[in-house]
C-alpha cells in the first residue's frame, strides 16, 4: 500500500491546530493524504458515507484517525464511540490529541493512543514524527473490513 492510499483522518476544529498538525506532518516528510473533518459530525459522515460524503468508496478507510476531543456539534468522545460501535470502523487506530485530563475517558472508550498536545512547536513536531513512524510505518493494521 502506498502512502497515497494511507489516508490520515484529522478531526480538528481549530484552524491553528490544524495548520500546526499539517505543518508537522509535512516537516516530518509524512506525505499521506490528510482528510480534515472540522467538526464532530463531519468525521462520521466521512467514515460512513453520509451527507456530503454520500457515494464515497467505503472500502477505503483511513490508516489512522487523529482526533481532537473538543469539537462543535458532536464532541470527540461521541465520535470515538461511533467509530468503536460500527463493525466497519471498530478496529481503526484512533489517536487522541488533547489535554491530559481526558486521557482515562478516551482509553475507556477505546482510543489506541493518547498524545498530549504540546505547547512548544518543536515538541509537537517530534510527537508527530513518532506517531507517523509507529502508526503509518511500523504498526501492522488489521485486515481491511469490508461492508456487506
Amino acid at each position: 500500500m502506498s502512502d497515497n492510499e494511507r489516508v490520515i483522518l484529522l478531526v480538528e476544529d481549530n484552524a491553528d491546530d490544524e495548520a500546526l498538525t499539517l505543518g508537522a506532518l509535512k516537516k516530518n516528510n509524512i506525505r499521506n493524504e490528510v482528510v480534515v473533518a472540522r467538526d464532530g459530525s463531519e468525521a462520521p459522515d466521512y467514515l460512513f458515507g453520509s451527507s456530503a460524503h454520500a457515494g464515497s468508496d467505503l472500502r477505503v478507510m483511513p490508516q489512522i484517525i487523529l482526533l481532537d476531543l473538543r469539537l462543535p456539534k458532536v464532541d470527540g468522545f461521541e465520535v470515538l464511540n461511533r467509530v468503536r460501535s460500527n463493525d466497519a470502523t471498530r478496529l481503526l487506530p484512533v489517536v487522541i490529541l488533547n489535554e491530559e485530563q481526558d486521557c482515562i475517558r478516551g482509553y475507556d472508550l477505546g482510543a489506541n493512543s493518547f498524545v498530549r498536545k504540546p505547547v512548544e512547536f518543536d515538541k509537537f513536531i517530534e510527537a508527530v514524527r513518532q506517531l507517523g513512524l509507529y502508526w503509518l510505518i511500523l504498526n501492522e493494521p488489521p485486515p481491511a473490513l469490508r461492508r456487506s
